[in-house]
């Protein structure tokens, strides 16, 4: 692997699934991303589960898997999928946004 591996910026998409709407989830995630200084958004889906666009390091993308894992106190984390996706040019910062 070469260093710029882990610094080159990618982007995953992640689906959580469990209790994770009306438990503060999208809250902690952006809080959580601004930490780690992820760019990207979280949103609730009309299914139940909570979507999230992620762009940084594999550091960084890592970093926020594991968060995602856990999730805030209230909230019960069944499954985290994650999938490759294309980074989204000019979204330099996180947020929350609506139900899609």
């Amino acid at each position: 692997m070469t260093s710029t591996e882990n610094v080159a910026t990618q982007a995953r998409r992640f689906l959580v699934r469990g209790r994770v709407q009306g438990v503060g989830f999208r809250w902690f995630v952006e809080r959580e991303a601004h930490i780690l200084g992820v760019a990207g958004w979280v949103r609730n889906r009309s299914d139940g589960t909570v979507e999230v666009l992620a762009m940084g390091t594999r550091d960084q993308l890592s970093g926020l898997r594991s968060r995602l894992r856990e999730g805030p106190r209230a909230a019960r984390v069944d499954d985290v999928e994650e999938a490759e996706a294309e980074p989204v040019k000019g979204l330099n910062s996180f947020r929350i946004e609506g139900v899609w």
